[in-house]
This record gives C-alpha cells, structure tokens and sequence, in this order.
C-alpha cells in the first residue's frame, strides 16, 4: 500500500509540474492585450455602454478621485453612472503608453483624457490586474488635471497639479468636473 502511495504521489508532483510548463505569453502580447483592454474601457464611454465600463473595474477597485477615494466596483459604479447618463460622452480617453511587469499580472496604462471637442485637458494613470477569470481589470485609477499650473512645486519634485499650492480651485474646469 506505501509503494502504491509513493507512486500515486509521485505522479501528482509529476502532473502539477508539467502545468508550469505551459507556455506564458510574451510581454509583447500582455502590452497588447492590456492595450485592447483599455481601448475597450474607453470606447464604453464613447458607446455610452455603461454595463461595459463596470465589467473593466475590479470589484475591490480604488479609484482615487482627485483625494475622494471611490473604494469598490459599486462606489465606482454609483459616482461614474452619471457620466454615461445623456447622448454625448462628456470626455474620452485612450492609452498612450502601456507597460507589464514580468510576472504578467499587473500593468500601468497611461494616457490623454480629453473634452467632447477633443481637447486635452487632463492625464489618467490606471493599474491594471490579470483577474482569476483570465480578464484584466482596473484596480487603481486617477489622474491629473494638465491645464493647470505646477509652478507651486521645489525645483525635482513631481506631482499632481491638483495638490499644487498655486492652483486654484475650477483653474481646469472640465477635468474638474470628472472629480466631483
């Protein structure tokens, strides 16, 4: 009975090994998924699909809301319903730059967000995670407004120019109202 113990057990380990085998994805094809991911995200809004946008937010996602933390995919939900309400989308965005860490679970995109006449008026940054059910979801998300001033800041440190000292309250009026 041990001998037939030993052996069962020794094919288990065998089996689980073979499972690490299997090939990952290069780094290329995870930039590029994550990259179809985001591009998807945004067109939610652009189809004013707002079933679409909830199936991109993790359900413990933190969206950091300019220092108001929206914290789970239903707080998120609640406060960005409003943004999908009427005909036009009130801002859009697209990813400019995607990067994936080695281990192929996690990602940062960053990009542009811009108002209905395709103006930049601000930058998000989202934090992407490959989910148990093979999805990449956002987990972290914020951004900056660029319309306003960073000049409040010492000479070699970086910021949100939101926190900035010298900005003033609705100096960037459309990014401004994504927080609010």
């Amino acid at each position: 009975m041990n001998r037939r113990m030993a052996l069962l057990s020794g094919a288990g380990l065998l089996s689980a090994g073979c499972a690490s085998l299997a090939p990952r994805a290069s780094n290329h094809e995870l930039v590029s998924a994550v990259t179809d991911a985001e591009k998807a995200f945004a067109r939610s809004m652009v189809d004013r699909d707002y079933r679409a946008f909830l199936l991109f937010v993790s359900a413990e996602a933190v969206f950091l809301n300019g220092g108001k933390p929206l914290v789970g995919r239903d707080a998120v939900g609640k406060h960005w319903e409003r943004f999908y309400a009427g005909p036009t989308a009130p801002f859009s965005w697209e990813p400019e730059l995607v990067v994936v860490l080695a281990s192929g679970t996690l990602a940062q995109s960053v990009g542009p967000v811009s108002n209905p006449a395709g103006k930049v008026v601000a930058r998000f940054y989202s934090t992407w995670r490959l989910e148990d059910d093979g999805r990449w979801r956002v987990v972290f998300d914020d951004g900056y407004d660029v319309c306003a001033s960073r000049t409040g800041w010492p000479s070699g440190v970086g910021g949100s120019p939101r926190m900035s000292p010298t900005v003033a309250p609705g100096s960037c009026p459309h990014a401004q109202a994504a927080r609010d």
